[in-house]
C-alpha cells in the first residue's frame, strides 16, 4: 500500500492482483478507507485510519493490471466551521480588597 498527498488530493494506491473488479468493495469515511477484495485463494482486507479529514462522496478509483488506485479530495479544515461575532464594549472587573493584617 502506497499513500501520498498531491496538493489537495490524497492518494492510495493497493495491490490487489487476481481480484475481479466486480467483487472489490471499497468503503471511504471522512476519515477512513477499507477495501474488502476476494481474489482467487486470497481475500484482501485493508484499513486505513486518516489523519485528515477527505471528501468521500469526490473520491474516484481505477483499478488497472492489479492496482487500486483512490483519489479523494482532503477537506479544508475550516469549511465547517463557524463565524463567531465579536462585540466591542467595556468589560467590567471589580476589585476586592484585601485588608492587611
Amino acid at each position: 500500500m502506497t499513500t501520498y498527498c498531491c496538493n489537495t488530493t490524497l492518494v492510495v494506491e493497493l495491490a490487489i492482483p487476481g481480484a475481479p473488479t466486480e467483487t472489490i468493495d471499497l468503503k471511504i469515511l471522512k476519515d477512513s478507507v477499507y477495501l474488502l477484495a476476494p481474489a482467487r485463494d486470497i481475500e484482501y482486507v485493508s484499513a486505513l485510519a486518516l489523519t485528515w479529514p477527505v471528501k468521500p462522496e469526490k473520491a474516484e478509483a481505477t483499478y488497472e493490471h492489479g492496482l487500486l488506485r483512490i483519489e479523494v479530495p482532503l477537506k479544508d479544515p475550516m469549511e465547517d466551521a463557524v463565524k463567531v461575532p465579536i462585540r466591542t464594549g467595556i468589560v467590567e472587573t471589580k476589585t476586592k480588597r484585601i485588608a492587611a493584617k
